[in-house]
């Protein structure tokens, strides 16, 4: 790795010398090494973000420093870019199992990670009903579409939604697509979700609320999420199309995709009841960028 001085990355930043060393004391700047009283810089160290940068947005308090870490990263990941086809390919695809995984898994999908992946290249797993494996055939086709839909820069509607869903209730086909026409209860939540005829409407209205929006991305995506998930739009499959469409939001706004892990099922169960409950999003969106700090740990682990 090549080496710069504190001279020459403060020039290169226009920052003051002083604020270079202050940075580097303070760990701000990965690969750093201090030769007696000089700091040596990685030639390729991106400006840490200016918690000032944040100033202005509509963000809790308490989450200013994590945003901050989370902005710096996603600089660094940035640095990598553009990345290489087998990058791309090894990011994706370790991501795309164990998100399918996790996110079946809460809705009662009985496939192991292992038997997720097997199902995933086409082999079936003795014992375990067709529905599952469809399943999981299901929710990676739904990702692969969210990508396309990222790379084509489409903004987010009720007919993507829709598409979305369709994919994901591959095994339902007389109700993928198509809004629920008789009331649900959520087991065990304490809200009730809006009766059938209200359904359209309120989609409608979230979508374009979500379209207005002037909040810090990962605060829309959190709001997004809750409110889709309270309007239970569907008559099964709001969970997995629920976080799918988080994903291609957060992928909108130049973050990486997340997995809700299966063993913090009972965590994200209660970022709804704090909603729905007390009115706070800030559980969601704590977990949730806490999730995004996690993916872009991982990704530049693997790249650096």
């Amino acid at each position: 790795m090549d080496y710069i001085s504190v001279n020459q990355i403060a020039e290169r930043w226009g920052i003051s010398d002083r604020r270079v060393r202050a940075l580097c004391a303070a760990g701000r700047i990965p690969g750093v090494i201090r030769e007696g009283r000089a700091y040596l810089i990685p030639s390729d160290a991106v400006k840490p973000l200016d918690g000032r940068a944040l100033r202005g947005m509509n963000i809790p308090a308490k989450l200013e420093p994590s945003f901050a870490r989370i902005a710096e990263k996603r600089a660094r990941l940035d640095s990598y870019r553009p990345l290489t086809a087998g990058e791309l390919k090894r990011l994706q695809d370790e991501f795309t199992v164990e998100f399918t995984y996790s996110s079946n898994a809460i809705e009662g999908n009985t496939l192991t990670l292992k038997e997720t992946a097997l199902a995933l290249e086409g082999i079936t797993i003795d014992k375990k009903p067709l529905k599952d494996h469809l399943e999981a055939v299901g929710h990676r086709d739904a990702f692969f579409y969210i990508q396309e839909l990222v790379t084509n820069n489409e903004p987010i509607s009720e007919g993507i939604i829709k598409e979305i869903h369709s994919l994901v209730l591959i095994d339902r086909p007389e109700d993928k697509g198509v809004y629920r026409r008789i009331p649900v209860r959520i087991m065990g939540a304490v809200h009730e979700p809006p009766q059938p005829y209200l359904v359209p409407i309120q989609m409608e209205q979230l979508v374009q609320e979500f379209s207005n929006a002037k909040q810090h991305p990962i605060v829309s995506a959190a709001l997004f999420h809750l409110k889709f998930e309270g309007i239970h739009p569907f008559i099964d499959g709001n969970g997995r199309t629920g976080r799918l469409v988080l994903n291609l939001t957060l992928m909108q706004n130049g973050y990486p995709p997340i997995n809700v892990k299966f063993a913090d099922r009972q965590r994200y169960y209660d970022c709804f009841g704090a909603y729905f409950e007390n009115g706070t999003s800030l559980p969601m969106t704590e977990m949730i960028a806490e999730y995004v700090e996690e993916q872009l740990d991982e990704y530049l682990a693997i790249l650096s």
